[in-house]
């Protein structure tokens, strides 16, 4: 009796053991960081000394990218692994848009909770709410982050230059008075509160000409639709990152005894930026400066957090941005007058919105101390591979029929081979590009060469354009017309990728 009792004890605590082994993942999204933003990455007019921490313990990838140049679509393929550009409806979202993110089929939340993971998400989330357009602020905002996979949920619901300016917590705004109720439409004005178009007076950080920040006025910033009520409820903004950063810091306190998977989803360098008064004039940059060092302060602190609980060597921090870098997106915040030789997509052209490298060529650094091989990885990956990816470290077998673009990648993220994707397709704001091995090409398209309200090469042309992207990072040479059997190669690769049916 006594042996049963031992085997019994001894397989309860292996099986103990394997639990916690399991390794905690907490994923930081960033919001418009460019390639060349952080001192690991090149840059020199800003210091990033946690994030150069993270990467120096940890694999700094050279080659990696979001799906696209916009923050929905890349939001979308990371937690679905299905290209953006294959569902309609899932391009930049108004705050007041329905979810678009299935929720019967598996995510990337739910694949963690398959594995018996608790999961969470604090931040941004840009990927809509209910399953309607116009919704009921002032009840229980459902389906949600909590419907595709996550266990707990303090979001806000858009952008931060968007609205509503409020927090919601699993399915509820936060602070909600109902004897103020909020109301939000995005086609005419609600209430009386003042806009930035009617009242520019009242405004802390004027909106740039013709980018849509002259609504409703909340914490003297104009913002992007309008709204009425909800007056306790709605946030500062330079409290918000303090927010996430707090119940972020919960969320993994109150779940270090068993495996987590945290998606912390920050709002910064995105518009409006109004840091947090500690970080405000820091960087000699402008307030996207002093917000970049306001995100790396926040990545320290969640760094400290791990060790001081002791499961720093067992949790993966993976560090990315959504898309590439913009400067003037919609308010006079002088990240332009303030610039100082700082080059936010480094070597590369483009950025935000735009098809080339800057548009989606992302930074991304990966630490799991216990796991990963130190150092730089060329290899080319994407972050729709996420999915196949932790299928693979999780032992989860996928559907056939989900997250069909994602590719498994997993010895890639950990540092352990640089043989990455061979293919891949690239979304800007109007047209698509495909790599292979180094050679890019840019479908034609008939969309604006360059977006005039941030001043942005977009990477569209009449004509085809094909880059070498070993010898030409900047893609300064196109070579289209000196390599036309590559030209004809890679646009039928890229039409039959395109051609490609996958289920909703």
């Amino acid at each position: 009796m006594k042996k049963i009792k031992a085997i019994i004890i001894c397989c309860l605590l292996s099986g103990s053991v394997f639990s916690q082994q399991k390794p905690n993942v907490v994923f930081i999204y960033v919001d418009d960081l460019g390639y060349g933003d952080l001192s690991c990455y090149g840059a020199t007019k800003i210091t990033t000394p946690n994030i150069d921490k993270l990467a120096n313990q940890g694999v700094l990838f050279t080659n990696a990218h979001s799906t696209s140049a916009t923050c929905t679509p890349s939001r979308y393929a990371l937690m679905t692994g299905i290209y953006p550009w294959r569902k309609a409806g899932t391009g930049i979202l108004p705050g007041d848009a329905a979810l678009i993110v299935p929720t019967n089929k598996t995510t990337l939340p739910s694949l963690f909770q398959k594995a018996g993971y608790k999961t969470g998400i604090v931040g941004k989330w840009h990927l809509g709410l209910g399953d309607q357009l116009e919704k009921e602020w002032n009840g229980e905002l459902k389906p949600g982050p909590n419907e595709v996979g996550f266990d707990y949920s303090y979001i806000f619901p858009a952008t931060a230059d968007r609205v509503p300016s409020v927090f919601v917590e699993n399915h509820t705004v936060v602070a909600l008075d109902i004897n103020d109720p909020i109301q939000v439409d995005y086609a005419k004005k609600v209430g009386t509160d003042p806009t930035g178009k009617e009242n520019p007076e009242l405004l802390k950080m004027r909106s740039s000409p013709n980018h849509g920040h002259n609504n409703t006025i909340v914490n003297g910033i104009g913002r992007i639709g309008y709204m009425s009520g909800g007056n306790k409820a709605r946030w500062t903004d330079e409290e918000m990152p303090l927010t996430f950063l707090v119940k972020a810091k919960e969320f993994i306190e109150s779940n270090k005894k068993q495996p987590f998977f945290l998606y912390y989803s920050l709002t910064e360098p995105h518009v409006p930026r109004m840091p947090s008064t500690m970080f405000k004039g820091k960087s000699n940059l402008g307030y996207r400066g002093d917000a970049i060092l306001q995100m790396d302060w926040a990545v320290g602190e969640i760094m400290k957090q791990l060790e001081s609980l002791g499961i720093a060597k067992n949790t993966m921090i993976i560090f990315s941005s959504d898309n590439g870098p913009v400067l003037d997106d919609g308010y006079e915040d002088e990240a332009v007058s303030k610039l100082n030789g700082h080059t936010p997509g480094g070597v590369l052209r483009g950025g935000k919105y735009s098809t080339f490298e800057a548009g989606t060529r992302i930074p991304m650094i990966i630490s799991w101390p216990s796991q990963t091989k130190n150092g730089i990885s060329k290899a080319l990956l994407s972050q729709i591979d996420f999915m196949a990816s932790f299928s693979k470290m999780l032992k989860i077998k996928p559907v056939k029929s989900e997250a069909t673009d994602s590719e498994d990648m997993i010895n890639v993220l950990l540092g352990k081979t640089n043989k990455g994707r061979t293919v891949l397709i690239k979304q800007g704001i109007t047209s698509l590009a495909i790599v292979k091995d180094n050679w890019k090409y840019i479908e034609p398209n008939k969309g604006p060469e360059i977006n005039l309200l941030t001043n942005i090469e977009l990477g569209n042309s009449l004509l085809p354009q094909l880059y070498d992207l070993e010898n030409d990072l900047g893609e300064k040479n196109n070579l289209a017309t000196q390599k036309a059997e590559i030209v004809f190669e890679l646009a039928g690769l890229l039409q039959k990728i395109k051609d490609q049916k996958t289920k909703d």
